[in-house]
């Protein structure tokens, strides 16, 4: 079934749920609400357990009542986790919010995905899921400017704008078409698809290593950009508004995913993803060697772009190599991987960085030649396909 209203909707909702306006002041935001750098961490792996116990739940009740359902659901409960940061002090009211999350992130995984290929028209996928992309980072810059034109050091206004935005997103979710027909829905055996998701999981050439590789880079990506670069713009010596004008930047990278497809055509898919793999452990590198304000930010960015471009592919591989009727399951089984690498590196990663922000971002250059590594395993898996 191939629904365009869907995509279109789903490009809005993405748009919007991207106006983090908090963003550039994410981590600054927690800690002037009494949270340390480790707690941060810490919570953030605390979310990602809970996650890994909700994926495969969440995936067989997905596909039982329905994507359409299961988006509308979680987008509301996503503004819930919103209003609850807005107003959270201390240790225990964010860790309410980011278990929230972890509901939510379990919800939507994969099935977002699945909205999105299968109302995509054939071949098309990659450029759906690059724009997808690219339109949650547009949503980010438009709050990044926001935040530095208008909101500046009141990060409780931030808070609240959030919560607008994903309101109104939540309001859209209501006009997703389910794509996922009702026959299939009353088939769907919980266990019975459990077991067939993760034999396929395992038996498919390479799907394994391709499963890996994308876990490290995105918590590469993730970790760093999101809540360590910051500390290093701080220890490079930026201070106030200039936080908005670096996070900007960063969101303009992200708007980048719609030349995913473009790239991959024009370099080849093996190339191609090395590249975004291998450019990433150097802009690590970079980060763990230099005090150069210039230099960590340019650094931050392309690390974005490396992600932003990767992603998309990434994506399409996974998804065309999902052969059962319950795809949200499936695609559970395979975020259940990830996020289990997740909760690992996050912990490595605070712990590091309270040490010396220098040698967490080495483990992010090791962990991106480890993506490289094992992405190249894959491919040679699946020329033998």
């Amino acid at each position: 079934m191939r629904v365009r209203r869907n995509i279109y909707l789903m490009y809005a909702i993405a748009l919007l749920q991207g106006m983090v306006f908090y963003g550039p002041i994410a981590t600054l935001y927690r800690e002037a609400a009494g949270v340390t750098i480790f707690q941060i961490t810490l919570i953030e792996s605390i979310s990602m357990a809970l996650g890994l116990m909700l994926e495969l739940p969440w995936g067989a009740v997905a596909d039982r009542i329905g994507y359409r359902r299961t988006m509308i659901f979680c987008c509301m409960l996503y503004l819930a986790s919103k209003v609850v940061f807005w107003r959270a002090e201390g240790f225990g009211m964010f860790l309410i919010e980011r278990v929230l999350l972890a509901v939510v992130c379990a919800g939507l995984s994969g099935v977002e995905e699945a909205v999105l290929y299968l109302s995509a028209d054939e071949g098309q996928s990659q450029r759906c899921f690059g724009v997808w992309n690219s339109l949650g980072q547009a949503g980010l810059m438009a709050a990044a400017v926001v935040y530095a034109v208008f909101v500046g050091e009141d990060y409780r206004l931030a808070g609240l704008l959030t919560v607008v935005s994903y309101g109104a997103a939540a309001m859209l979710s209501l006009g997703i078409v389910e794509v996922r027909p009702e026959e299939r829905r009353a088939a769907t055996h919980p266990v019975q698809d459990f077991g067939s998701a993760l034999r396929g999981l395992l038996r498919t050439p390479g799907l394994l290593l391709l499963v890996l590789s994308m876990a490290l880079l995105a918590e590469t990506h993730q970790t760093i950009t999101v809540f360590l670069a910051q500390k290093q713009y701080e220890v490079c010596g930026m201070a106030g508004a200039a936080f908005g004008g670096a996070y900007l930047l960063l969101t303009l990278a992200g708007l980048a995913g719609g030349l995913s497809q473009r790239c991959t055509r024009r370099l080849g898919e093996v190339r191609f993803g090395a590249l975004c793999c291998l450019t990433a452990a150097v802009c690590c590198v970079t980060l763990a060697l230099t005090r150069s304000l210039i230099l960590s930010i340019a650094a931050v960015v392309v690390l974005r772009l490396c992600w932003t471009l990767g992603a998309p592919l990434y994506a399409r591989l996974e998804n065309e190599r999902v052969a059962g009727e319950n795809r949200a399951t499936e695609l559970s089984v395979n975020a259940l991987l990830r996020d289990g690498v997740a909760v690992l590196t996050n912990l490595v990663f605070g712990r590091l960085a309270e040490q010396a922000l220098g040698m967490a971002m080495g483990l992010g250059a090791l962990l991106s030649l480890c993506a490289m590594a094992l992405l190249a395993a894959f491919f040679r898996r699946a020329v033998h396909e």
